[in-house]
């Protein structure tokens, strides 16, 4: 998920270089929200691995 987070990251770079403004922002927002998802799914696995070493 970090990688589709860091490629639509770079297409929302691409695109702005480019003037490509509302594919730039449509691809930075997507790029944000599977960050934001990963690091949330990140979190529990960690607290779920912690939890079972217990």
């Amino acid at each position: 998920m970090l990688y589709w987070a860091l490629t639509f990251f770079l297409v929302a770079v691409l695109a702005a270089i480019l003037g490509f403004g509302g594919v730039a922002v449509a691809a930075a927002g997507i790029a944000k929200l599977l960050f934001f998802i990963f690091l949330v799914l990140f979190i529990v696995s960690l607290v779920a691995h912690a939890a079972r070493r217990i």
